[in-house]
């Protein structure tokens, strides 16, 4: 019994001494800027310089709080992630279960729905950006081509909230299923081929195997790749930058905050946005943790 106490405090000693580097590192790249963030946050102060920087205690976060273009960039961003997170989970469950069923081609196929993911945000974003012009854009051009609107009434997809929101979920969705799909896939390629056998044996078919087995059994997976997602999402920049540019009313909170911090110069008032960002982004990752306990428990 000694021994095997000796041994784990052997073991937990090198584990520290493996893991310390590692930590170090991390404190050394992230903990500085952060609380210098945090500390700037304090204060109302340009990014230039050419401001003394003043301490102002709350006001900026008081003032972010005050702004109604702050919190429609809040509700932007939350619709941007419930839809696209949504719908890429669903989407992206049901292309791995098909990318991991027998069929011939399937390499293929698991080859094919990687490429969206492939082509980088900003390239993809203004590629699409040009498919939705009112103008030359060839989603009008084949909707006047179907008789589905009239030449001289195209739709001006990007101009408006109302349409351009749902364009710009559509598009992250087309880009980033593939990354959720190659997630599931992995998780379903580690199911014991066993548990289907015998849910085959019980007389169970495609549906009950499916949720007694599958889905149980992927479901860790699944949360995973939500976390990601979700933290993708409520940061997004590159593709509503790209395809609406700041527009209001479109603003994401990460596009506010460059606009406050780059545009405007105000580097007090934008790290306050940092630090409220990431503070609705840790309340999000601890929803998930505790919902993936309690999923499991």
């Amino acid at each position: 019994m000694a021994k095997e106490i000796d041994l784990y405090a052997r073991q937990k000693r090198l584990a520290w001494f493996l893991v310390t580097p590692a930590v170090f590192i991390v404190l050394l790249i992230v903990a500085y800027p952060l609380i210098q963030v945090v500390y700037t946050s304090f204060f109302r102060a340009k990014l230039d310089g050419s401001v003394e920087p003043k301490f102002v205690g709350l006001d900026n976060y008081a003032n972010i709080l005050a702004d109604p273009d702050w919190w429609s960039a809040v509700r932007v961003t939350l619709l941007f992630t419930v839809f696209s997170v949504g719908i890429e989970a669903a989407l992206g469950l049901g292309v791995a279960l098909v990318a991991n069923s027998k069929f011939k081609g399937r390499t293929l196929l698991r080859v094919a729905v990687l490429v969206p993911w492939a082509i980088p945000t900003v390239v993809s974003s203004q590629i699409w950006r040009w498919m939705f012009n009112q103008i030359y854009g060839v989603v009008n051009v084949i909707m006047v081509s179907l008789h589905i609107v009239p030449e001289t009434d195209k739709i001006a997809w990007l101009a408006a909230p109302a349409t351009a929101l749902p364009v710009i979920i559509a598009v992250d969705v087309w880009k980033t299923t593939p990354f959720m799909s190659l997630l599931l896939l992995a998780g379903l390629q580690l199911i014991p081929k066993d548990l289907y056998e015998a849910a085959s044996i019980d007389g169970a078919g495609p549906l009950k195997k499916f949720f007694s087995v599958t889905f149980p059994l992927v479901l860790p997976t699944l949360l995973v790749a939500l976390i990601f997602r979700t933290l993708d999402a409520l940061r997004v920049f590159d593709i509503f930058y790209v395809m609406v540019q700041g527009q209001a009313g479109l603003q994401t909170m990460a596009v506010y905050n460059q606009i406050q911090l780059i545009l405007f110069g105000k580097s007090g008032y934008g790290s306050a946005v940092s630090v409220i960002i990431l503070l609705i982004i840790m309340t999000f990752v601890v929803l998930y943790t505790r919902l993936s306990k309690t999923s499991f428990e």
